[in-house]
């Protein structure tokens, strides 16, 4: 490659946080854009690890990069970017997937030889390797940032249309296959994260704390208890349920509650 980036990745208030296949994350440690009127929240943001995160691809001309619409920031050497769009019965299943998701119905693929930066934002930003979801894995709507460009997107619809309509998350989930790597935008960091790995056992969460499960789950909405009178009592209600063998990987926080909005690019 014939190009040369300085004072980035070698910053000194640069850190890769984690590396999996072509993507990297960098985490800026300290946050010296600031005005005297802002010093004080960036110093406590900073103790409470709320750091600006980027995620950053080499790409080496074999596999690109599916990138959430308007998640990039900039690109150097021979990158290209198209819309991904195979056909019009792939433009009509796109379209589809997007209005029935939080995700953009139109995803850019780059390819090409070179890197890929994405725009800084508060959030934590997860590498999965689906190899260790059994090459199909289900993702919670909004979490998607980036994928290698071999993975196929699809829908994975609930087991019953009473559980969707119940517990008020919709019908359908994106659903990831192929073997690669996935990028999600987190609202907690990896070190708290949990994996429950299920052997024909079930899973049942209160609240809309999973990120991600392998879609060879059952998942539905069902009364905590065998009643409504039981239910009731509990105080819990309705719970998600995930059935059969496979792992579910959970958050401390509800992903609905993550910052969406993306941090200032550092100027200095």
């Amino acid at each position: 490659m014939a190009f040369q980036v300085y004072n980035f990745e070698n910053n000194d208030d640069v850190k890769i946080v984690a590396q999996t296949g072509q993507f990297k994350v960098i985490q800026w440690d300290r946050d010296l854009s600031v005005s005297p009127d802002s010093a004080q929240t960036a110093y406590f943001c900073a103790k409470m690890d709320v750091r600006r995160r980027q995620l950053v691809a080499d790409l080496d001309g074999s596999v690109g990069v599916t990138l959430q619409a308007g998640a990039m920031q900039w690109t150097v050497g021979s990158v290209r970017a198209t819309t991904g769009v195979k056909g019009v019965g792939d433009l009509v299943g796109k379209m589809f997937r997007g209005a029935v998701s939080q995700d953009s119905a139109i995803k850019p693929e780059y390819t090409g030889v070179g890197k890929l930066v994405c725009e800084p934002t508060w959030n934590h930003i997860l590498l999965l390797d689906t190899s260790q979801w059994g090459n199909s894995v289900v993702l919670n709507d909004g979490l998607f940032l980036a994928c290698d460009s071999t993975l196929r997107h699809e829908l994975q619809r609930r087991s019953n249309l009473s559980s969707a309509m119940a517990g008020n998350e919709g019908l359908f989930n994106l659903r990831i296959d192929g073997c690669g790597t996935i990028a999600l935008e987190a609202p907690c960091p990896e070190q708290e994260v949990v994996y429950v790995d299920l052997d024909r056992d079930e899973l049942k969460v209160d609240g809309n704390y999973a990120l991600a499960w392998t879609s060879g789950l059952e998942f539905t909405v069902e009364r905590s208890g065998k009643t409504l009178m039981g239910s009731a009592v509990s105080g819990e209600g309705l719970v998600n349920v995930y059935r059969g063998t496979g792992r579910v990987m959970l958050a401390p926080m509800q992903a609905a509650t993550r910052c969406n909005t993306y941090a200032p690019a550092p100027t200095d």
